[in-house]
């Protein structure tokens, strides 16, 4: 049976789409936290090109006028699920992925040294597809099988409360078959 994920973290079931916004983790650290994120690029717009092109810092000012406030920051993250339920990965689990930001979870601080990323397409006030839950459910699994060193997953506005929202109040914890763990 052939592995999952490559000496990397390469999760082998996902469209790979290298972001060169990611460094190594501090020495010896696993991937102990999952934190859950909500994009679209423009704003509530779902399919386009502009999360990838964010992520691979190639988001034209131009084309959208948000795009005009952003395009000059350098963020990534491990994974991104999409509407229909499509998996790309843009930085291996073992490299640290710039997602959280400021951040902190129970005492720790800079939460991108020890976390998973997974970016959800979709936005605060819009339900999440039955899809990207079957897609995360199927992640998570694997992910915590690879590592099991991966017990608490968790939301962007748990780790950065009043500076995060995501995923949002649309968000159903109840759909994981991981827990959801608040930072407390």
């Amino acid at each position: 049976m052939t592995a999952l994920f490559d000496s990397e973290g390469w999760y082998r079931p996902a469209t790979h789409h290298p972001s060169p916004n990611c460094n190594d983790r501090p020495d010896g650290e696993l991937p102990s936290l999952i934190v859950l994120h909500n994009i679209s690029l423009p704003p509530n717009q779902y399919g386009g090109p502009g999360i990838l092109q964010l992520f691979s810092n190639q988001l034209n000012p131009d084309e959208h006028p948000y795009y005009a406030t952003i395009h000059t920051l350098r963020v990534s993250a491990h994974f991104l699920i999409r509407r229909d339920g499509q998996l790309l990965q843009f930085v291996p689990v073992l490299k640290r992925a710039w997602h959280a930001g400021a951040s902190l979870w129970r005492g720790r601080e800079q939460c991108n040294d020890f976390s998973v990323g997974i970016e959800l397409e979709g936005c605060d006030t819009e339900a999440f597809t039955p899809q990207q839950y079957q897609q995360l459910n199927h992640l998570l699994a694997a992910l915590q099988q690879q590592w099991p060193s991966l017990q608490a997953v968790t939301g962007h506005s748990d780790i950065a409360p009043g500076r995060k929202t995501d995923p949002g109040p649309c968000f159903d914890w109840q759909q994981l078959n991981m827990p959801h763990q608040a930072a407390q």
